[in-house]
């Protein structure tokens, strides 16, 4: 098995060690279940060795003799076979017992792993989602946790089971006769050198072969949420043929690795046949030649009920080493999961140097802020400070955004901002105007710290955003994207995701204010309608309608609007345009939109081009400028 993880690339045995190391402190969380789980497998395993070598004791010392007696009295034989039923029950109760432990333990572990992956998650940065897809990443949460479910249920306690076995049905040999048994360890050796280069054939493929199965989920989710472009541009077949050419690579790791693993058990089995018919030969000729056999239970002669009890031995030994040999793929297969689970916990959480925080503020009788208890309607930057007799001093949330000499680059090597310079006063509507890739949402993406820059600075009232805690900054903007995302759950449930201890009231006052209420009245159960799907039963407009006021009720001192009308008619943009305005009202907002009339009450529009800003003023300033504000306006040219 270590020989097959090795041929993975860059992949080293003590790599695998550690891997190991760190699955199974999952698995020592049960230790109580485990210590049971190992003393049913003793009794066990126990049990089949004392059912073996009682065949011999039955053999020889109560069938043997009875043949002998003209009246054979059954009484002993009857009370010997009763032992031996009560042996063969113990054994039953105890692989029970152990396999129903496992499956608990499994399902445990697999439960926490599952919460540390998810907590995990949440905690990444959004460049990880950028560059995994979401296929790839749900495949760390079904198929490669139902890897390790597999190896828990069914190969650990398999594996346990027959070390233990072996360590008992070795003993057990070795008590009947030495000889033997040296025989069955050297035929053993064959089984293992056979097994070792078998198993190291597959080892790299079921890596290979968990790697294409995360690819092929990837392509089919990306499929799925994209079937409306595919059928309009009739591309069905060549994504046919796109998914035959990786479903094709899946296919041949996955033969490729199950090819050796599959054909270990019919091996060790015939293997097996051949050792049991050895014995008898070998034994049969020991005992006809006289010669004298030496066990740990004494010295003596080779019976007739000890070869039968050494034959029967030898097939709990193969068993024991072929059921080994066949949980091989299964461990590999989990090895492979796991080391994929743990480079996705271990992939670096989004980092947060930030020392202030935003608080609920009041004004005392002087004037000045003060904290307080409970949503007051002021918020505050609280501040360390060294100089302030309470260590901090607050700073009102008042919304003014400004960038310094901003350079940003996603990838380090192509840069989409340069020296970009903007303000934002408080209660300011600033838009965004320009091409597709002049860099108009990384300006967003920047504000809210989804990244950071690699030059200059942004300041949020003054306080360099790398200061403030990603989670208060984040809290005091609100998004509207034109990509809107509605969770399963009802309309009610959807709005308030924007402040979570909204009441009914301030959730149908956003609704109101986004101009969605009416048409959420006169849905089949109104604000209690389930959403699914993410909202596939409302039309793009409405859908794009519950994402504002999921931002109105957020209430937050700045607003930031990335295409968000892009997908409502003209019509209803200007129905809800004095909604929008309610909604802008005091607060900074920041606008992205390629509809240039949803810009014109802007209190300054930036063009932006190829990452850098070439024109600025309000709509007035910039269509007398007659540049390429003008252009686009007067439609010399479009936005792309």
């Amino acid at each position: 098995m270590m020989r097959g993880m090795r041929m993975r690339g860059g992949v080293k045995p003590q790599d695998v060690g550690r891997t190991v190391r760190r699955l199974m402190s999952y698995v020592a969380r049960y230790r109580l279940r485990l210590v049971l789980v190992v003393l049913c497998i003793i009794l066990s395993a126990v049990a089949s060795v004392l059912s073996s070598t009682f065949i011999g004791v039955l053999i020889d010392d109560y069938i043997s003799p009875l043949l002998l007696q003209a009246n054979p009295v059954f009484t002993g034989l009857a009370r010997a076979l009763g032992v031996m039923v009560c042996v063969y029950v113990v054994g039953m109760i105890s692989g029970y017992f152990y396999n129903r432990l496992m499956v608990t333990v499994a399902q445990g572990v697999l439960k926490d792993v599952r919460d540390e992956m998810f907590a995990h998650m949440q905690t990444l940065p959004i460049r990880y989602f950028d560059t995994h897809s979401h296929g790839e990443v749900m495949s760390h949460f079904t198929n490669d946790t139902d890897t390790l479910r597999q190896m828990i249920a069914q190969a650990l306690p398999q594996v346990l089971s027959s070390v233990v076995s072996l360590v008992a049905v070795v003993c057990a040999m070795l008590s009947l006769s030495l000889w033997l048994t040296l025989f069955v360890l050297a035929f053993a050796v064959l089984m293992l050198y056979i097994t070792k280069r078998v198993s190291g054939q597959s080892g790299k493929y079921f890596v290979k072969q968990q790697q294409s199965l995360a690819d092929v989920n990837g392509y089919i989710e990306e499929m799925i949420n994209g079937q409306k472009v595919v059928k309009v541009f009739c591309h069905e077949q060549k994504a046919v043929e796109e998914f035959d050419r990786r479903n094709d690579e899946l296919c041949r790791n996955a033969t490729a690795a199950n090819k050796f693993a599959n054909i270990l058990g019919p091996v060790n089995n015939n293997l097996g046949h051949l050792l049991y018919v050895l014995l008898a030969v070998v034994g049969a000729a020991m005992s006809l030649a006289g010669l004298p056999n030496v066990g740990l239970s004494g010295a003596g002669t080779i019976t007739l009920g000890m070869i039968a009890s050494f034959m029967t031995l030898s097939r709990s030994f193969v068993m024991p080493l072929s059921q080994v040999s066949q949980q091989l793929s299964s461990v590999i297969m989990a090895l492979a999961g796991a080391e994929r689970i743990f480079d996705m916990i271990d992939a670096p959480a989004e980092e947060d140097g930030g020392d202030v925080t935003m608080v609920n503020a009041c004004r005392n009788a002087e004037g000045a802020l003060e904290e307080c208890t409970g949503r007051t309607g002021i918020w505050a930057w609280k501040v360390p400070s060294d100089t302030a007799e309470s260590g901090f001093e607050l700073v009102e949330v008042r919304g003014d955004v400004r960038f310094h000499d901003v350079t940003f680059s996603y990838d380090g090597e192509k840069t989409v901002l340069q020296n970009v310079s903007l303000y934002a006063r408080p209660g300011q509507k600033i838009a965004f105007v320009g091409s597709t890739g002049a860099g108009k949402t990384t300006i967003t993406n920047l504000i809210n710290r989804f990244y950071d820059v690699q030059e200059g600075e942004i300041t949020y009232d003054g306080i360099p955003i790398l200061r403030i805690k990603k989670d208060a900054l984040r809290g005091s903007l609100a998004m509207v994207l034109q990509d809107t995302h509605l969770f399963t759950g009802t309309v009610r449930e959807n709005i308030r995701y924007g402040k979570l201890d909204a009441t009914d009231a301030e959730v149908e006052a956003a609704a109101k204010l986004a101009n969605a209420h009416f048409f959420i009245s006169h849905l089949p159960q109104g604000y209690d309608t389930v959403l699914t799907a993410d909202g596939a039963n409302l039309s793009q407009g409405q859908r794009q309608l519950i994402a504002i006021a999921r931002a109105a009720v957020a209430d937050p001192p700045v607003l930031i609007l990335d295409e968000a009308t892009s997908s409502i008619d003209t019509r209803t943009e200007a129905h809800i345009e004095r909604g929008m305005d309610q909604l802008m009202k005091g607060r900074t907002v920041f606008v992205i939109a390629h509809r240039l009339s949803t810009v014109r009450n802007s209190n300054a529009i930036m063009v932006l081009e190829h990452g850098e800003i070439i024109e600025r003023g309000d709509h007035d300033d910039l269509i007398a400028q007659k540049g390429k504000y003008y252009q686009l306006y007067m439609g010399m040219f479009e936005l792309s």
